[in-house]
C-alpha cells in the first residue's frame, strides 16, 4: 500500500475513533443513574369504606349488588353452630329427620333440583343479589335459586290472613333506627335450612335484621322459631360485601343434568 493510501486510512480511523469517543462521550453524559422500579398502584380497598348512604328520609339506603359471605352456613349451618357452642334446637323428630338426610350426603336436597331455597337460606346461597328499596316496598331479586324475587312490603300492612305457603312466604318490614326488621311467614315445609338437612315446618317465622354499618357491608341476624320443629327459638348472622359489578344470567332449570347421580350412600 503506497504511502498516500496508509496515510488516508489513518485518517479515517482516527476520525471515527474521535466521532466513537465524542459520542460515547455524549451518551454517557446524557443518561441518568438507575432508579428503582416505582411501586405498582395500590389497588382500591374492596369491599369499600366509607360512610352510610342515606335515602331523602335519612333511613340507611340497601340498594345495590350484594354478594353473601356465608356460603359455610349453606353447606353445614347446624355444625357450624354446634362448634360455636350454639347449637341448632331440634326437636327429637326433627332431629332424626335431619341426620337422615345427613346420612343420605343430603340427595334430596330441593335446592339441588333447582327448587327456591327459601327463606333464610337465600342469605347464605353462593350467589349475589340485588336490593331496590322505595319507603312503602323493597324489592330484593336474586341471581340464584331459580332466579326468583321477592317483595318486602313497607307501608304498614300486616300479614295477608288468607297467606298460601309459598317458596319465600309473606313478609312485611318496618324501620326501628337505622335497622331494618322484616318478618316472614307462610313458607311451604319443602325447603331445607341449608343443604346439611335442617328441616322446618309451615308455622316458621323469620325475623331478618338488616343493618349497612358502612357503605360497603351488610350484617343480617336471622331469628328462626318455629315451635313445631325447635325447642326455642335460635338464630345466626351473615355478611354480605357489596358486589364488584351486576348480577349475570343463572338458569338452573335447564342445567340440572347431574340430577340423576345425586344417589346417597
Amino acid at each position: 500500500m503506497g504511502l498516500r493510501k496508509k496515510s488516508q486510512v489513518r485518517q479515517i480511523l482516527a476520525v471515527a475513533l474521535l466521532a466513537s469517543g465524542l459520542g460515547l462521550a455524549q451518551s454517557t453524559g446524557a443518561v441518568p443513574a438507575p432508579q428503582p422500579p416505582k411501586p405498582a398502584a395500590a389497588k382500591p380497598a374492596w369491599p369499600p369504606d366509607g360512610p352510610i348512604p342515606r335515602t331523602a328520609d335519612g333511613k340507611p339506603d340497601l340498594s345495590g349488588n350484594w354478594a353473601p359471605n356465608a356460603i359455610r352456613e349453606n353447606v353445614n349451618l347446624a355444625g357450624i353452630l354446634a362448634a360455636a357452642g350454639t347449637p341448632v334446637p331440634m326437636l327429637p323428630e326433627a332431629a332424626r329427620l335431619h341426620q337422615q338426610r345427613q346420612d343420605s350426603l343430603s340427595k334430596d336436597d330441593p335446592e339441588g333440583f333447582c327448587l327456591p331455597p327459601g327463606v333464610p337460606r337465600m342469605s347464605t346461597t353462593p350467589y349475589p343479589w340485588t336490593m331496590v328499596q322505595t319507603p312503602q316496598l323493597i324489592v330484593i331479586v336474586y341471581e340464584g335459586g331459580a332466579h326468583i324475587w321477592r317483595k318486602i312490603f313497607m307501608d304498614g300492612r300486616g300479614h295477608d290472613p288468607k297467606v298460601e305457603y309459598t317458596w319465600l312466604g309473606d313478609s312485611i318490614g318496618h324501620w326501628e333506627d337505622d335497622t331494618l326488621v322484616v318478618e316472614t311467614v307462610g313458607q311451604n315445609d319443602i325447603t331445607w335450612l341449608d343443604e346439611g338437612g335442617i328441616p322446618h315446618s309451615t308455622d316458621m317465622k323469620v325475623t331478618e335484621r338488616i343493618r349497612r354499618p358502612d357503605y360497603g357491608h351488610l350484617e343480617i341476624e336471622h331469628t328462626v322459631d318455629d315451635p313445631k320443629t325447635f325447642s326455642k327459638p335460635w338464630k345466626f348472622t351473615t355478611h354480605p360485601v357489596l358486589l364488584r359489578g351486576e348480577l349475570i344470567e343463572y338458569i338452573c332449570q335447564e342445567n340440572n343434568k347431574d340430577v340423576q347421580h345425586l344417589v346417597g350412600k
